[in-house]
């Protein structure tokens, strides 16, 4: 027996593919009968040779569902060909493609002054509407859900001209009321407050209620220790917040489809993720931080537009309790929106965002003994190939008590054709999970979902996003500069929150508010910058058919190096902490082990994006040339000359944002602990301007 085509058909009606297998797809030199998943084909020469089990010529097609799609596979009987087998099997892929295309579903359009957000959707979405009825506060959340892929539609869709809210004037006004105004309180509450406790006068802005999030957070003990450096919290105020720590965390891809040699096992990653936050007690602890620092918080207030004159900024807000407008202004205006950010449109427009990866789940409890172990995490895992499009990935990590947070999601070009659906990532979340671990889906206790856009940007250099306007700085998802791997916003800001503050804080002690200087505040790292191929490698292009088995081949191809590194080397690939021989290494072993990686790379990608990235890897070069000769003694030249470097504040800030490039993004061994000495001068209370 030989398997000769393997296809995955992107509906999850699979009685519906396997009906037009047996009424309607005919060959005519071949006999076909029925089976109870598809059809034989079967041709004899004579009728000497049909009693002859070895001269039989058949072929068997059939098709099963998993991960709410279809897949079908053709096996030969024997090792002689088949008659007329390659026209028969293009034959087969011509019409089943034409019979059931790539389909990239919308959610209605909706009233709700006529009908609860469950009724509207209930037709389109039944299990998530099912289980979100489950959930404490669940119609409040599937609204969000609803507006927050309403709103990604929107900047996808418009990204030449985007709507605008920033507008400027050449005006000048007197003495803003705040010196920082932050949009987004989930990720934007963790800068506010330690900016606020430097002295500075802040504002948050949080559409939501306060400390009210639709996602969950894990970090590493090492991350987690920048907060406290920071002075941000303590130790025990750290463990307050703190649900689990797990023993293990484990990376492992659907090999199932893969050649002998493209299998992997599994990579285990203790240190990566491994910390659960209660996300709603971190939240109100660094509420409680900024506050205490005279900080002010403004919930349930949405944002509404922007003026930018010389001296400050004047935003428009809409407080959605009364439904009434009002105006604040401040020196400076920090976006932290997210995905949901029209600012970031507006700076960036078509390439506000390259990829984005829609993340859907929940925190839930009741399963069963013996399906988990609460010690444990799934960092990465698949459980089957290509599915509509998508490589499916999960994430699992234990909570509080028997809790679990799980997320689907899959890497996603930005497209205007297929923007990527979360409602439809629902329905499959509650279709498939039991799939994914032996459970009675019926006897969970839903306790809040999880979901949002994490963004991706492809950086050729460090100046290749805008993140800044005058008088205006993105931070977290809205800057997009994270990792393309596990980090979103969140592990991204954690990681660089040292490089943020003390870079903003030099920007606003010395007044360098245009965007050519608040430009160079960001999070970007070339090493990350050289893997965005990687995760465009996780993307099936928008109307494209792959082999389904191809993602999670490239996947293991790499990860199974990963496993048979070091565990430093694999904790250190994934925290985003490599160097160039690293990356450089891992790379060549990874052609050599499977030459077709490149081929299917360039399939992937095209032309454009490997010249993009091509000079990506140039700069990572210069940057890891230019960091072998000045990573040691640089700092310590800035320290020793701080006082006259300073009397140039523009070039101070020049200086500072080079030396956090140079050692941002290498494993702690090789940090340099003279990088703090160069700065920590530099933050203290700011002058009163």
């Amino acid at each position: 027996m030989k398997q000769l085509l393997y296809l995955e058909i992107p509906t999850p009606d699979t009685a519906s593919v396997r009906d037009w297998l047996q009424t309607e797809f005919t060959v005519e030199i071949c006999a076909i009968s029925r089976t109870p998943d598809g059809i034989r084909l079967r041709v004899a020469s004579t009728a000497q040779d049909e009693t002859i089990p070895d001269k039989l010529q058949e072929l068997s097609i059939f098709v099963w569902s998993v991960q709410r799609t279809t897949y079908l596979k053709v096996f030969r009987w024997g090792d002689k060909t088949f008659n007329h087998e390659a026209k028969i099997l293009k034959r087969l892929q011509t019409l089943i493609r034409k019979r059931f295309p790539n389909q990239y579903p919308e959610p209605p359009a909706i009233d709700l002054s006529k009908q609860t957000i469950f009724e509207a959707l209930s037709e389109y979405y039944p299990k998530t509407v099912k289980y979100f009825q489950e959930m404490p506060n669940g119609e409040y959340d599937l609204k969000r859900a609803y507006w927050w892929e309403q709103r990604w539609r929107e900047g996808v869709r418009n990204p030449v001209q985007p709507r605008q809210v920033i507008f400027t004037h050449d005006t000048k006004a007197d003495n803003p009321e705040y010196d920082l105004i932050y949009i987004g309180g989930a990720l934007g509450v963790i800068h506010a407050a330690i900016m606020a406790r430097l002295g500075y006068k802040v504002l948050l802005i949080e559409r939501l209620p306060f400390g009210r999030m639709n996602r969950e957070w894990n970090i590493s003990r090492d991350e987690i220790q920048n907060l406290i450096n920071l002075g941000l919290v303590t130790s025990n105020e750290i463990e307050s917040v703190i649900a689990r720590e797990y023993k293990d965390g484990f990376n492992k891809f659907f090999d199932g489809n893969n050649p002998k040699k493209l299998k992997a096992p599994v990579l285990h990653t203790p240190k990566v993720l491994n910390v659960s936050l209660k996300s709603d007690k971190w939240l109100q602890l660094c509420g409680e931080k900024l506050k205490a620092a005279g900080g002010q918080i403004w919930d349930e207030t949405e944002f509404i537009r922007a003026d930018i004159d010389k001296s400050q900024v004047n935003v428009t807000v809409k407080n959605l309790t009364h439904n009434t407008e009002k105006q604040v202004s401040a020196r400076l205006l920090v976006d932290a929106m997210g995905t949901a950010s029209p600012i970031a449109w507006q700076l960036n427009g078509s390439r506000a965002f390259d990829s984005v990866c829609p993340t859907v789940g929940a925190v839930v409890s009741g399963f069963p003994p013996g399906v988990w172990d609460s010690d444990y995490g799934d960092v990465l895992y698949s459980h089957g190939d290509i599915s509509r499009g998508r490589q499916l990935i999960w994430e699992l990590f234990p909570g509080e008590n028997d809790e679990l947070t799980i997320y689907l999601f899959h890497y996603h070009q930005v497209n205007a054709e297929n923007p990527g659906s979360l409602l439809e990532m629902y329905e499959d979340f509650f279709t498939i999970l039991p799939e994914y671990k032996r459970c009675d889906i019926e006897k969970l206790e839903w306790k809040k979902p999880t979901f949002g856009y994490i963004p991706g940007h492809f950086s050729t250099n460090s100046n290749s996003r805008t993140v800044a306007f005058d008088r205006l700085v993105a931070i977290g998802d809205a800057a997009s500069l994270q990792s393309p791997l596990v980090f979103t916003g969140f592990g991204s800001l954690v990681r660089n929150l040292e490089r943020l503050t003390k870079l903003l804080d030099c920007a606003l002690k010395h007044d360098l508010l245009s965007a050519q200087h608040l430009n160079r505040i960001r999070a970007f790292q070339s090493n990350i910058a050289v893997t965005w191929m990687f995760s465009k490698g996780m993307m099936v292009p928008t109307g494209k058919f792959l082999p389904p088995e191809r993602i999670n081949s490239m996947l293991n191809n790499f990860f199974g190096l990963l496993a048979d590194s070091s565990e430093e080397v694999a904790e250190n690939f994934i925290k985003d902490r490599f160097d160039w021989l690293t990356f450089n290494g891992l790379a060549l072993r990874a052609a050599r082990k499977n030459p077709a990686l490149l081929p299917w790379i360039w399939e992937l990608a095209g032309a454009k994006d490997l010249f993009r990235w091509l000079g990506n890897y140039i700069n990572f070069t210069r940057h890891a040339i230019v960091g072998a000769l000045l990573g040691s003694w640089f700092p310590n030249f800035l320290a020793k000359n701080k006082t006259w470097l300073e009397s140039n504040p523009g070039l101070w800030l020049r200086l500072l944002t080079i030396n956090y490039a140079l050692h941002t993004g290498k494993p702690p061994s090789k940090q340099q602990t003279v990088l703090r000495a160069a700065t920590t001068a530099s933050v203290q209370k700011p002058e009163v301007i």
